[in-house]
């Protein structure tokens, strides 16, 4: 995953939308204050969560954000 090429707008936009998630989350149902605080989130770290921990429909979601081609090769998957 460290090698794959990703397209950053993509997968930023994706991270913003749930970062958004879950601040409304901890403000409405937690009832933690609402802070102006910007978290900085390492794409790859996130791309890493999400092919390990993430829904089918999210991790095809990431699938389509990349740029490089994906080959299976001895059941192993291959950048090509």
């Amino acid at each position: 995953m460290d090698t794959i090429d990703l397209d950053e707008l993509g997968v930023k936009a994706r991270i913003q939308d749930e970062i958004s998630r879950f601040n409304k989350f901890r403000t409405g149902v937690l009832g933690h204050k609402k802070d102006n605080d910007s978290i900085e989130i390492d794409t790859r770290s996130y791309a890493k969560y999400l092919l390990r921990e993430g829904s089918l429909m999210e991790k095809r979601e990431l699938m389509s954000c990349l740029k490089s081609k994906l080959i299976l090769v001895e059941k192993k998957i291959e950048l090509a």
